[in-house]
């Protein structure tokens, strides 16, 4: 699943669904569903995370006013989360799709998303814990200091 997530959408798919999309926008002031999921999908998978949060904001507004492909979209709004570490969304979005239907690869997005959370959990804890160190270490210092403090005043 890692692999898929860290895959990146060549640069010309990106710029010909863009193009795509604002020649529909310009000519007939509105874009069709296909044309804004084609965008979506590519934005989704771009190396840059402005592109991913738009093609996420796109999905969203599709999985809203098209419920026929709804499936779709929101198995690449778990997708574009997980990319953007917003993991607690993409997880969202996987228990989302599981409730339509039963699907591995969306099982296999939700276990790695469920461990990458894991991680975080344990990286927050080790940081509280360092912090919590520090915190004390500076706490002992201070009171050894003023202990020896009073100990020479005397």
């Amino acid at each position: 699943m890692e692999d898929l997530l860290n895959e990146v959408v060549p640069q010309e798919d990106l710029e010909r669904f863009e193009k795509k999309y604002h020649h529909e926008l310009e000519l007939d002031g509105e874009v069709t569903t296909d044309t804004k999921f084609e965008y979506a999908f590519c934005l989704v998978r771009s190396r840059y995370t402005n592109d991913i949060r738009k093609g996420i904001m796109i999905l969203e507004e599709l999985a809203r006013t098209h419920p026929d492909g709804r499936r779709d979209y929101i198995y690449y709004l778990a997708f574009g989360n997980a990319r953007i570490k917003e993991y607690t969304s993409g997880l969202k979005y996987c228990r989302a799709f599981l409730d339509i239907e039963s699907n591995d690869q969306v099982r296999s997005l939700e276990e790695y998303i469920k461990k990458e959370i894991d991680k975080e959990v344990a990286k927050g804890m080790a940081v509280a814990g360092g912090a919590a160190l520090v915190l004390g270490g500076i706490l002992g210092l201070g009171i050894a200091m003023a202990r020896n403090k009073q100990k020479r005043e005397k």
